[in-house]
């Protein structure tokens, strides 16, 4: 990982059932890299484990970053590990911020949080007040007891922005019919949640009329794969011609990475981005979280962490 930081648990706060939020600061006086909103960090929660954690705090703030974990049931060690082993006053390593799901600069703009997505979707509220644009905020959860920051989006200047979604009150239900009813040609939705919540909500926009460039993601898990009945097929790594058979099982950054070729990798999950590949020839099997429908199609580049290949052949730019 490049533009490694060493940052200190400032504050651990219990946010909500299951939701707890790390305050990070630098060991120094030292000003943290700006960030802007929408943007994450990647962490080493231990040896070997890399996730990627929104930033939810102003990006005015130099002086700090904050995170927000759900612990996931199925946890692959990431959110068990924040939960269980990082305490106040430990040191994680972590990267400077990166930003997949930036504001665009658009007359108005429609926040859609689900559950945890309210991280990335709190700093854009904050940014977007702080501009002066005009905004509006959707924040679903299945009860207020799993619904981190309530307390702060009350309190916030922009409050009256803020329309909230407890799935166990009836009248408070989130009907995305409803929200999203009005199209408005310079209008600009961004919506971050468990996957089914965003899938629900683009379908429905795009069911709408909502111009897809208009809509704006981002995923914190991957779509599950089965790559144990997956067929194989054959990578050949262009700058050298070695060409090599990925078999089901195996995923292509496995099998290149037993054949002496390192692409850097993440999530692993199809979600960050951080080992998108260029694709000369062949047809990619898009399974991420992260490309576009549009790029998808494109079908000029893939995620070797998590997707395969439609074609028998795979040419990668490597």
């Amino acid at each position: 990982m490049t533009n490694e930081l060493m940052l200190r648990v400032a504050r651990r706060v219990e946010e909500a059932d299951d939701v707890c939020s790390f305050e990070l600061v630098p060991q120094d006086d030292l000003v943290l890299p700006a960030f802007s909103a929408g943007a994450h960090i990647d962490v080493h929660v231990a040896p070997g484990l890399i996730r990627q954690y929104s930033l939810s705090n102003d990006p005015a703030e130099r002086g700090r970053y904050r995170i927000a974990v759900l612990r996931e049931p199925a946890s692959r060690g990431g959110s068990a590990g924040m939960h269980d082993s990082v305490r106040t006053g430990d040191v994680l390593r972590v990267s400077a911020p990166r930003n997949h799901f930036p504001l665009v600069d658009a007359p108005r703009s429609l926040l859609l949080a689900g559950g945890i997505g309210v991280t990335p979707i709190l700093a854009m509220a904050r940014a977007l007040h702080a501009q002066d644009r005009d905004f509006e905020m959707h924040y679903c959860g299945r009860s207020a007891s799993r619904m981190a920051f309530l307390d702060e989006l009350a309190s916030a200047p922009f409050a009256r922005r803020v329309v909230l979604h407890a799935d166990d009150v009836p009248d408070q239900k989130f009907d995305a019919r409803h929200v999203l009813s009005q199209p408005a040609g310079d209008t600009h939705l961004y919506v971050c949640g468990p996957n089914g919540f965003m899938d629900h909500v683009l379908e429905t926009a795009r069911a709408l009329g909502w111009p897809e460039a208009q809509l704006h993601r981002e995923y914190f898990a991957g779509v599950a794969t089965a790559l144990a009945t997956d067929g194989s097929f054959e990578i050949r790594v262009a700058s050298t011609g070695l060409s090599c058979q990925v078999p089901a099982g195996k995923t292509v950054i496995e099998v290149l990475a037993a054949h002496g070729v390192e692409v850097p990798t993440s999530c692993e999950a199809g979600v960050c981005g951080t080992c998108l590949t260029r694709v000369l020839e062949g047809t990619p099997d898009h399974r991420d979280s992260f490309l576009t429908d549009a790029e998808r199609a494109a079908n000029d580049q893939f995620t070797p962490c998590c997707s395969r290949a439609l074609s028998p052949l795979l040419v990668l730019d490597l």
